[in-house]
């Protein structure tokens, strides 16, 4: 079955399995590092109580046998060395069946996790990966011959990120279409890093070329990602660029790191030998199982793509959306709106259950806006899930958000696994007897301000967002609900 052969391709996918293994070991590290104080038996979502509601079909996962904190430890450190391999190239010396059981093992330990997620794993960039990792489960190692459908359903999976993502767009927030959207966003976004600051005082017409180049990549390059060579690799060079772009301009996880690994599926070996002289070994054909298998694989992933394709091309077209509960084809698509003004949620803690104004003492996040003088940090790829969703908590009122209410007692408890997803705990010593959350509106400072006060951030009190309590006095309090 020689139409099966990629054989210009050998070096695109030894590019693309290390990379894929790398987002891998970012994925499984951020589990093992905040899975505990956010979903284990104490977190904030505790995944057993979830598994006892869902049955394996609608989350299939292996904690549906057990779950426990060590065994998800082991788990995501399991992925972590797995991933490890891969980018170390340790299947390429083994027999070609040892890289389906690596592929196939990273994949199903990570759909597991995800799967008992609930919102703190809600995220576009989780589907991508698994869908990505099944993929590659097939793909071939060491001297084997590419599978070329593969490295067709790669790009496959690419277009529908891209294009999806450029859809969503002009379909959502007028700004989009009127090449605005950028006036906000860089200010706006989940979680600026150190450069967004600099990016959102760009000139405005510098913004609108910004917005129109994006368009012309999710928009019109996708479709060159299947034309001939060399036009396929310069639609993924385009598209590895504004994936860049992205990279310096903002935290986004993995999100542009993995849309930047798929983009290698549209280089061929002449294209990337240019930059990687590295020559491929004597290649040797996959057995013909092999060969059925990724036929079989590509017709089911064909099916699968039915939905999805129906969704982008729907006026009613959802964002980021699994269709199958072992996500293996999936719809995509970020920012649809973009939010004009960036609100905060702040909290505080007091020792003096009275809760006296000068007593209050701010908790500080590793990576969303807090103290105006802290400058934006950069952690993507690594994804910081209480940060993320502290951006969409500010969007409503915290009764909508049961984690924040749990967040709130663990601090009064002054537990230790959460307090490590903190930057800052002003109370080392003892917990604090009362704690509440205020409300800011932020924006970036000014070039003037910033060389006047240092400040990154100028914020404004609004209100509060959950008023004082303590551990006796749960219950409801926030500005919210007094409106309603």
């Amino acid at each position: 079955m020689h139409w099966l052969q990629a054989q210009d391709y050998w070096l695109t996918r030894l590019l693309l399995q290390r990379a894929l293994g790398a987002v891998y070991c970012v994925a499984f590290l951020v589990a093992a590092n905040q899975f505990r104080p956010l979903l284990g038996e104490h977190g904030l979502l505790p995944a057993p109580a979830y598994l006892r509601r869902v049955s394996f079909w609608r989350a299939p996962s292996l904690f549906h046998v057990h779950y426990s904190d060590p065994l998800l430890g082991s788990v995501a450190w399991a992925g972590v060395l797995l991933g490890l391999a891969v980018v170390l190239g340790l299947p390429d010396r083994a027999p070609a069946w040892v890289s389906i059981l690596v592929w196939f093992a990273l994949w199903a330990l990570y759909l597991s996790i995800v799967n008992v997620g609930q919102i703190f794993y809600a995220f576009g960039w989780e589907t991508l990966l698994l869908e990505a990792g099944f993929l590659a489960i097939l793909l071939g190692s060491g001297a084997a011959v590419p599978p070329l459908p593969l490295i067709l359903l790669f790009r496959w999976l690419l277009f529908r990120v891209e294009f999806g993502a450029g859809l969503i767009k002009l379909r959502g927030d007028r700004c989009w279409r009127d090449l605005t959207c950028l006036y906000y966003h860089h200010e706006t976004q989940p979680m600026p890093n150190p450069m967004s600051w600099y990016f959102h005082h760009l000139p405005r017409p510098l913004h609108r070329f910004e917005v129109l180049g994006n368009h012309f990549a999710q928009l019109v390059v996708p479709f060159f990602l299947f034309a001939p060579q060399p036009i396929a690799s310069v639609a993924g060079g385009v598209i590895l660029a504004t994936q860049a772009w992205l990279v310096v301009s903002g935290n986004f996880s993995w999100l542009n790191f993995l849309t930047m690994t798929l983009a290698l599926s549209a280089f061929d070996d002449q294209t990337l030998g240019l930059i990687l002289p590295l020559h491929p070994p004597e290649q040797v054909s996959l057995p013909m199982w092999w060969d059925w298998s990724v036929v079989s694989l590509t017709a089911l992933v064909l099916v699968l793509s039915y939905r999805p394709l129906r969704n982008m091309i729907s006026r009613y077209q959802l964002m980021n959306f699994s269709f199958d509960p072992f996500r293996l084809v999936n719809t995509y698509g970020a920012f649809g709106s973009i939010t004009r003004q960036r609100h905060e949620v702040v909290i505080e803690g007091s020792a003096d259950p009275s809760g006296e104004e000068p007593g209050w003492k701010e908790y500080e996040f590793k990576g969303k806006p807090g103290h105006p003088l802290r400058r934006p940090r950069q952690f993507a790829p690594y994804h910081l899930r209480l940060d993320w969703l502290m951006w969409f908590a500010a969007m409503e009122s915290p009764i909508h958000h049961q984690w924040f209410l749990a967040l709130v007692v663990k601090l009064l408890q002054g537990d230790r696994a959460t307090l490590r997803l903190l930057r800052h705990n002003p109370f080392t010593a003892n917990p604090p007897a009362a704690v509440r959350a205020r409300l800011y509106l932020y924006r970036f400072s000014s070039p003037g301000e910033r060389r006047r006060d240092g400040a990154w951030w100028v914020r404004t009190l609004t209100g509060d967002y959950l008023r004082p309590i303590g551990l006796d006095g749960l219950g409801r309090g926030s500005r919210f609900d007094r409106q309603r």
